[in-house]
């Protein structure tokens, strides 16, 4: 088992049309031995969508991981203080969520459990899937490929000729990019 033991926090934001490919990451990351702790962003608590209902989602989320969901700032607040997480990774990051990591902004409860979690200096995981990844959205990832204990699962464009600023995750490299933020290392390439 390449995490047993490890103390894992999975952050989940609003890109639903990537949670098909989120999720058997979630399973494997469990089959690896990691211990997760779901947390949820408000989208992702709310909406139904194309994609799935919030409740399917949840009830997968709790039935892999064993453990009820964070989604509020009251229950990620103590991410930190309490859980000592090994390492906390947000899949799918939105661009609205890197932002606001970017800038410090903690008024959801997956960048309130960033921000608790990034005050024991352990590592931060993004697993990007933002539609301006390369507009509006550059300066973020620049900024946090930059910042101390962030990591990045390697990306690329997803849909270069439909959406030319669009960048996605390669989801299936969350469990080697896990390992070597563990060590304190960003896998490469980031960009594939």
């Amino acid at each position: 088992m390449l995490l047993k033991n490890k103390k894992i926090g999975f952050a989940i934001t609003g890109s639903f049309c990537n949670f098909q490919y989120v999720f058997p990451q979630i399973k494997k990351l469990s089959e690896e031995g990691a211990d997760i702790y779901p947390i949820i962003s408000k989208s992702v608590d709310i909406y139904d969508t194309r994609f799935g209902t919030s409740k399917e989602w949840k009830e997968r989320l709790i039935n892999i991981t064993g453990k009820e969901i964070i989604k509020n700032i009251v229950e990620a607040e103590p991410v930190g203080p309490k859980l000592d997480l090994d390492l906390l990774i947000v899949a799918p990051a939105t661009g609205n969520t890197t932002a606001k990591i970017a800038n410090a902004i903690t008024d959801t409860s997956v960048t309130m459990a960033v921000k608790a979690h990034l005050r024991n200096n352990k590592p931060v995981v993004l697993s990007i899937a933002t539609n301006d990844g390369l507009g509006a959205n550059l300066k973020n990832i620049g900024f946090l490929m930059n910042t101390k204990n962030i990591y990045f699962v390697p990306f690329s464009q997803d849909a270069p000729l439909k959406k030319p600023k669009s960048l996605v995750s390669h989801f299936d490299k969350i469990i080697p990019t896990i390992q070597e933020a563990l060590k304190g290392n960003q896998i490469q390439p980031i960009l594939l």
